[in-house]
């Protein structure tokens, strides 16, 4: 049931995204990417750090609950996504601007990774980065996989994207203000 409802986040999330970003290369629309904008550029942080938090309880269910074991790509990625958590919370709580500074680079670095790992699974390698047995399970292991494509590094993925996206609009509108 929880994996059904992330990976049906997920789903709205990636159509969101290439929504938005067609409508924004195509200039289709122009008011209506203005209005999202306008949003992120308003509640961006609350945006990112619901993005974070989710991610990151999304990975402790997978581990801790479901015993899904994760990989040691899985923990790099883990390592990227925790600390977007304290830092947005912080950020929303003390009410700081310069935030996206710290979130943009994790974010994008993590988006990496995912990416990266996303590729081994569908492109299973036996050079994969931990492909041997030993401390971790095969970056090549694949869970699961929801509406053709949705795996966990694409969850993952899709957070670090997000929230990249976010910071990006986000530090945009803070430099042309």
């Amino acid at each position: 049931m929880v994996i059904n409802l992330l990976s049906f986040l997920t789903l709205l999330s990636n159509i969101f995204v290439v929504l938005f970003i067609v409508l924004h290369i195509f200039s289709i629309k122009k008011i209506y990417v203005n209005l999202i904008i306008k949003l992120i550029e308003k509640k961006g942080g609350e945006i990112a750090f619901i993005f974070s938090l989710v991610a990151t309880l999304g990975s402790l269910y997978f581990s801790e609950i479901a015993l899904f074991e994760p990989c040691k790509l899985c923990w790099f990625q883990r390592i990227f996504m925790y600390p977007l958590v304290v830092i947005l919370g912080v950020s929303l709580f003390k009410k700081t601007k310069d935030v996206f500074y710290y979130v943009q680079p994790l974010s994008a670095v993590g988006a990496l990774i995912a990416i990266y790992h996303y590729y081994f699974q569908i492109n299973p390698n036996p050079l994969a980065p931990c492909s041997s047995v030993g401390f971790s399970v095969s970056c090549n292991l694949n869970f699961f996989t929801h509406y053709g494509y949705i795996t966990i590094p694409w969850m993952s993925f899709s957070a670090f994207l997000y929230i990249f996206l976010v910071s990006l609009v986000k530090l945009r509108s803070k430099n042309n203000s």
